[in-house]
């Protein structure tokens, strides 16, 4: 297989790679990619290499071909005028100036013949040529679009990776925010400070315990002191 048939199969092949399913398939999405982007911009540059030397040999051969048909129409123009010199000096009686001519006449025919031969000769492998170059062309110009597609795709992810950094990041903040709410220590303190009024009522409750106690002691004793006077009273 020549280089060229290579090159334009590895040409066709990229071009019809399909980045969405070789993504499924990357562990690493973004490397995979910018591997891709590598290989594709190397075998753009070598295809392009090629191409250009295909289109370089083409340009030869058309030119060669060019050359023959105008030569062909030179040898028939040549060959036209010695056989219309050899008429004249045949009807001036120049027989044996007029055979020479003719002989010239039959040797630029030969010429003529041979480069009409080469010119049709070379067709078919220039169109043959012309064909392999539109083909790497084309080809050229879906690598070209594939590698522009890779980029954004490229881009795009490295885009979203950030993003999702960025979101990671914030909700790692949150949670540590959670951790360390200061509302949590605003409700110990609070339930700290609820005891310390608790105690402090339990307290003035037992002081209010205690205060209507001697009262009630104090009430007892006038009560005992009353029945001493009335039974004196009795007694006297």
């Amino acid at each position: 297989m020549s280089s060229k048939q290579t090159v334009l199969g590895r040409v066709t092949q990229l071009a019809k790679a399909n980045i969405h399913a070789l993504l499924d398939q990357a562990e690493d999405p973004q490397k995979m990619l910018d591997q891709l982007i590598r290989d594709y911009s190397n075998n753009i540059a070598e295809a392009e290499e090629a191409v250009a030397a295909t289109i370089g040999n083409l340009r030869l051969m058309e030119q060669d071909h060019q050359e023959d048909v105008a030569a062909a129409k030179e040898w028939g123009d040549k060959a036209l005028a010695a056989s219309r010199k050899a008429d004249q000096l045949r009807a001036g009686g120049q027989g044996a100036e007029a055979d020479r001519f003719d002989n010239l006449a039959k040797v630029a025919l030969g010429r003529q013949l041979q480069a009409e031969k080469e010119a049709r000769t070379a067709e078919p492998t220039i169109a043959a040529q012309t064909e392999v170059v539109d083909k790497l062309r084309a080809g050229l110009d879906r690598m070209r679009a594939k590698l522009g597609e890779l980029k954004a795709k490229r881009d795009e992810l490295v885009a979203r990776s950030k993003s999702a950094e960025a979101q990671n990041r914030m909700m790692d903040a949150v949670k540590s925010v959670d951790v360390l709410d200061p509302t949590s220590e605003l409700s110990r303190f609070e339930d700290k400070v609820r005891r310390e009024e608790a105690k402090a009522l339990g307290g003035q409750e037992l002081a209010a315990s205690s205060l209507d106690a001697q009262f009630e002691q104090l009430d007892a004793l006038g009560d005992s002191a009353e029945i001493e006077a009335r039974w004196a009273a009795l007694k006297a």
